[in-house]
Formats: C-alpha cells, structure tokens, sequence
C-alpha cells in the first residue's frame, strides 16, 4: 500500500482528491470544517517536502455550473485551517487550470472548482481524467468519502500514474481502521449495529458475522428481531417481511459462535414526539398505541458489560431516535461505555451517518480511537466490498 511516506514531493506538485464537501448556511459559511481539517495533514506534509499542492473536489449535486456550489465559498475557511493562502482557478481542467498548475511554486495551494461542474467526472470519463492529470506530477487519493464511487478524480485518473500514485493520511487510516476490525483486530470483537431498518444492514451483518465474538442489535431494527421471536411490539418501527431473515442472521450467529445482544426493554412512548408520555417497558410486552424509541435501563447495562470486555469495538448506528433529547439516553450511555472501553485499551472504531452525527453532537469524538469521514464508503468496506477509490492506487 503505497502512502505519503513512499515519496518525496520536494519540488514535485502534488495533485491530491480531497473531500471538501462540506455542509453551507445560506451566507455560504461552512458549517462544519471536518472534512477540511481531515485532510490537513496530507497537505502539510506535501509543503513540508517543499513540494505545492492542487486540490480538486466536489461540493453538493449541481446541475451543469452552479454559483452556490462553487469552492471559493470555501477559501477562507480552508486558508484559516491550513494557515496557508490558497489560490483559486475556476475550472479544474482546460488552458486556464493548467496555467493555474503551471505557475504554481513550491509551498503554494490551488484550489480547483467544482469536479461537478462538469458531467464527465461522475461518468468516469476517460477523457476528462486524462485532463485533470495533467496538473500535477504524483496522484494522491485523500477522500473516503468518495472512495466508492468509480468517478474520474477517485478513479479513473489514478491509470495515468502508473508508478505515481499513492493514499494521503486520511485514506490510509481509514484502511488500516477498517482493517483493524475486519482482518487484525485484538478478539474479542464487538459490532454494534443501530438505526431503523434490518433491511439497510443486512449485507453488512452476514459479512461481520465471521470477524466479530458479539453483536449488539439496537435501534428500530430491534423490533424486527424481537416480532420475529414471538414478540409484541406494538407500533414500533418493524419490517414485517424481513422477520424470516432476522431468524436466519439469529440462527448463522449461533452457528458461528458470535452472541447477539437484543435490548431486553425499551423506553415506549404514546407518539413520535419528544413531548408524549412514556414509560419503560419489556422490549416483547410494547402494546399497541405505543412504540419504542430508545433501550431502557437494563438493557444499557446488559450493553455496558458487553463492551467492557471487548478489545476491538464498531459503533454504526444509534440506538434510539437520538434525535430527540428524551431518546438520546441509549445512545449516550453506549457512547459513555465505548468511551470507558477505549480509555482502557480498546480499539473503537465510529462510522456510518447517525452514529458520526451522534458521537459529535454528544462529544465523544476525541474518545474513541477512530471516527471515519465517509458515511456509504464506509458501509460498502464493511460489506466487504472492495471500493474502486482504494483499488484504483492499490493496481
């Protein structure tokens, strides 16, 4: 695997994908910088070499070029976290980015505009690859967020760096996050899997069920599992026909020796509201007029134990409608466990939408070992999918 410290960028331009796509109110401020911080330390360690660097990313889904989508929104915010003026072109390829790269020196940034200004890039275009190349002499791949999408900045462009291509800091560490829980993590290993729907996390739980000692289901996919034994679950959030699959994934567990912990009660309440009456009920008794929206007392200590003996851990998912703050307890309480777990020598692991937004809006960022940037290159990784981003600079 090819990183950063495979080559020297001294007088070298470094053309890097990085994932800029990052939220913007409507003065066009960035909103969270996360993404941009991510991909600092690639870019220092470039200038540090004395090599230069052309960025090039995407930012939302515009339709042909678009104003509100273009990246000198975000100049400042990227000159205030790089501590480095950042020059800008408005185009990524053509005569005028190639005079952009041309002139650019040693210890400089340019910033491209939008990969989505034009068609070709989501297409993959051969054409328009061979374009973006001819900025820069070394090919890095910074951008996890867009690893599974076989575009022609992630993609397709790596074939015209046949021996010049490498992963930044960020892409590399997600790799060897990912692998630390799928292929070299310490056992016993724990996957906790939340969110709503058995059907959005199938593929992911029939390719952990090799790699993990335990498993914690949480969330609405809970329902699934528990109407499928037997269970009442009243108006809780439930797939009906997924419940012959739920006694499957129950039956292949046992038959590979992983335990699956279900919430053994839950906190019901009388509507989808933050303001309804609620009461803590066994997870199989939820009558109708009432659903669960977050694990109860017993369950979040039956969950805690579990984590405290695992040494390996993946969070993807919460474990209630976080959401709102009267069913954010079980989700909270797991980030405190992980957080315990990872003080005491764990390996944990955070990826997938919710549970990213979950962990930063509670402050749990900084206490687990590893909070990944993309949210579908990070589920397809752990459906065992080989993502064209990573195969494209692996070939």
């Amino acid at each position: 695997m090819k990183t950063l410290n495979d080559f020297n960028f001294d007088n070298k331009k470094a053309l890097i994908r990085v994932d800029f796509n990052v939220p913007l109110n409507n003065n066009f401020e960035v909103t969270d910088a996360t993404r941009i911080v991510s991909a600092k330390p690639t870019i220092i360690k470039i200038l540090e070499d004395g090599g230069s660097c052309i960025l090039m990313s995407h930012l939302g889904r515009p339709k042909g070029v678009q104003e509100e989508f273009s990246l000198r929104h975000i100049i400042n915010k990227v000159e205030d976290i790089l501590g480095v003026e950042v020059k800008f072109v408005d185009d990524c390829i053509g005569s005028k980015a190639e005079e952009a790269a041309k002139n650019l020196k040693s210890g400089e940034i340019l910033l491209l505009e939008n990969l989505r200004f034009h068609d070709e890039e989501k297409q993959g275009d051969k054409d328009f690859a061979e374009g973006l190349s001819k900025l820069g002499d070394i090919y890095v791949n910074d951008a996890f967020g867009t690893a599974h999408r076989a575009h022609a900045s992630t993609t397709i462009i790596a074939q015209f760096f046949p021996e010049h291509k490498c992963f930044g800091h960020l892409l590399a560490q997600e790799i060897q996050s990912i692998d630390k829980v799928m292929k070299t993590g310490e056992k016993p290993v724990l996957a906790v899997l939340g969110g709503a729907k058995v059907s959005s996390k199938i593929t992911i739980i029939e390719n952990i069920l090799d790699k993990v000692d335990h498993l914690i289901i949480g969330g609405g996919m809970t329902f699934t599992f528990i109407k499928a034994q037997g269970g009442s679950v009243g108006d809780s959030i439930c797939e009906d026909d997924k419940m012959e699959l739920a006694l499957e994934i129950m039956k292949q567990a046992e038959a590979k020796n992983v335990q699956i912990h279900l919430p053994v009660d839950v906190i019901a309440a009388n509507a989808f509201r933050n303001d309804a009456d609620t009461q803590v009920l066994d997870v199989a008794q939820i009558p109708d007029g009432w659903q669960g929206l977050d694990a109860g007392p017993k369950s979040k200590e039956i969950f805690h134990n579990v984590v405290m003996q695992c040494k390996t851990i993946l969070w993807n998912g919460p474990l209630g409608v976080f959401e709102m703050e009267r069913f954010a307890n079980g989700t909270i309480a797991l980030g405190n466990s992980i957080a315990e777990a990872t003080k005491n020598g764990a390996f944990s692991l955070v990826g997938g939408g919710d549970s990213v937004a979950a962990v930063k809006q509670f402050g749990f960022e900084h206490k687990v070992s590893y909070v990944s940037t993309g949210g579908g290159a990070m589920l397809e990784s752990l459906e065992g999918k080989t993502l064209p981003g990573i195969a494209a600079i692996l070939e």
